[in-house]
């Protein structure tokens, strides 16, 4: 059930809120003032990830790891933000992203005034700080706010820099800037790119914005409380409760070129990075507009995502951002020359077969012929398989509702109750009463003296016997055949062959050496 149980640990994501400032109060000189609150409007001073993907947020010399808890002093985390390293509190901050210098990839840095300092695993490393134009000549002083581009999204590896309404856009390869004037978008303070989305934040509201235009989608400025932090009162989601695992039922399941996996259900999506920047979920007209609920099957083949609703095909080109690729959406037939109802579909990591699964049919499709051939059809002895998988660790199937439908009532409708009625009672009526009433006082009455003369041979001439003849009998006569009558048929019958049944044939469709079924 482990992939079941992903799924569930990122629905518990579903229920999203999150919040800012105050003011620190006076108080006497002899304690400490009162630590600022992010959950009263706070305008932070700077925002980035560090380089385990956890959110930090600044503020004067106080900070927060991530979306939740209070304030800490910031010389717990960087010792080196202090007074007497002329540092303080921060400017500016961003984590770098610059895949082709391994000794610089992630690394956090920091401005304030006219220094930057580079820190790794919360250290500040030799050297630093150092002036701004000798880490990045052309960027100016005394910055707003900055955040990392990676080059998918920005056309090569960048840095936007923010100072009043202007933004200088650093070339990490050629360490040259191009400056523009975004005037509609407000003057942030900090910024973040979180999921492949860039967000200015300005006092106690955030602004999202595309990094390379700045344009800005409807619907902003929103409430960082509601967003980025969990405070009392905030929150989004409309009141959407987090569903319980015996709720959930996966429409869809697919990992793309990218290493990343998504989890379709209903009306959204969850993605689970393999890096570390976590998970969350949105409605899937989010990143894929022309959709919004209902797909039967999704998979992902050189790096498209084929999206399969009802009768028809979407197929949408991968990247910073998912298009929907022009003269699309097409029918089954049209594109995969296949005709009815879609229940799951994968396609093998390297591989250029896709298996779609219709009932308690597999069908193999050659995604490399145009128009599209069908290899083989594989019978399975199951109808209701939700969505299936294929990684590097097997192939998975998500038949939740069987597992609740059979395999859980099995277990409480006759091994709880055989076990209730059967085996307490009896141990309860014989097996206690015969020791409490016959070993124990002839124990209690000799001891050690008479033991070795009598109790054990007693016990051998009389307890022994009797537990032969009566309580044993007794449980080969009735428990066991019981047992063998009705439990171990029941699991023989049912789940051994369900999971013979629907594991084997995936195994042996697909070539995969690892088969697994989930519910």
């Amino acid at each position: 059930m482990k992939l079941l149980s992903s799924l569930l640990f990122l629905g518990l994501l579903l229920a999203l809120s999150f919040g800012a400032p105050a003011q620190d109060v006076a108080e006497p000189e002899s304690t400490q003032s009162a630590l600022p609150d992010r959950c009263l409007g706070l305008e932070f001073d700077a925002i980035s990830p560090d380089e385990k993907g956890t959110t930090i947020f600044f503020k004067g010399g106080h900070l927060w790891k991530g979306y939740e808890g209070d304030a800490q002093l910031s010389t717990n985390v960087f010792k080196e933000l202090d007074d007497v390293h002329g540092i303080g509190h921060v400017d500016a901050a961003f984590r770098m992203h610059n895949v082709e210098n391994a000794g610089d990839h992630d690394h956090v840095y920091f401005f304030l005034d006219d220094k930057v300092f580079s820190y790794y695993n919360e250290s500040l490393e030799d050297g630093y700080p150092k002036d701004i134009q000798e880490d990045f000549p052309g960027v100016p002083s005394h910055l707003d706010a900055a955040v990392e581009c990676p080059q998918k999204e920005c056309k090569t590896d960048s840095v936007l820099f923010f100072k009043g309404q202007d933004v200088h856009v650093y070339d990490i390869p050629t360490k040259t800037v191009k400056t523009k004037t975004w005037s509609h978008l407000p003057a942030c303070t900090s910024a973040l790119r979180w999921l492949e989305q860039y967000y200015c934040f300005h006092g106690h509201n955030f602004t999202r914005f595309h990094p390379v235009t700045g344009v800005v989608p409807e619907g902003y400025p929103k409430d960082a409380r509601s967003y980025f932090m969990k405070c009392d009162n905030f929150g989004h989601g409309h009141g959407y409760r987090p569903p319980k695992c015996s709720e959930v039922k996966l429409d869809a399941i697919t990992t793309d070129d990218a290493g990343k996996t998504y989890f379709f259900t209903g009306s959204v999506y969850m993605r689970l990075d393999t890096a570390r920047d976590g998970l969350h979920a949105f409605p899937i007209a989010r990143s894929w507009k022309e959709l919004s609920s209902g797909l039967d099957a999704v998979f992902s083949f050189n790096d498209n995502m084929y999206m399969i609703k009802d009768d028809q095909v979407y197929i949408y080109k991968g990247g910073a951002h998912y298009t929907l690729i022009e003269g699309y959406p097409k029918t089954l037939q049209e594109e995969l020359n296949i005709e009815g109802k879609v229940d799951a579909a994968f396609v093998c990591p390297s591989e250029n077969t896709l298996y779609v699964i219709q009932g308690s049919s597999m069908k193999a499709v050659d995604l490399t012929a145009t128009p599209r051939v069908s290899l083989q059809d594989t019978p399975l002895p199951l109808s209701n398989i939700d969505a299936a998988h294929c990684g590097s660790d097997g192939i998975k199937a998500s038949v939740e509702p069987l597992y609740q439908a059979s395999v859980e009532p099995l277990y409480q409708a006759s091994v709880e109750p055989l076990h209730q009625a059967s085996v307490e009672p009896l141990y309860q009526a014989s097996v206690e009463p015969l020791h409490q009433a016959s070993v124990e006082p002839l124990y209690q009455a000799s001891v050690e003296p008479l033991y070795q003369a009598s109790v054990e041979p007693l016990y051998q001439a009389s307890v022994e016997p009797l537990y032969q003849a009566s309580v044993e009998p007794l449980y080969q006569a009735s428990v066991e055949p019981l047992y063998q009558a009705s439990v171990e048929p029941l699991h023989q019958a049912s789940v051994e062959p369900l999971y013979q049944a629907s594991v084997e044939p995936l195994h042996q469709a697909s070539g995969w050496d690892k088969a697994s079924i989930y519910f």
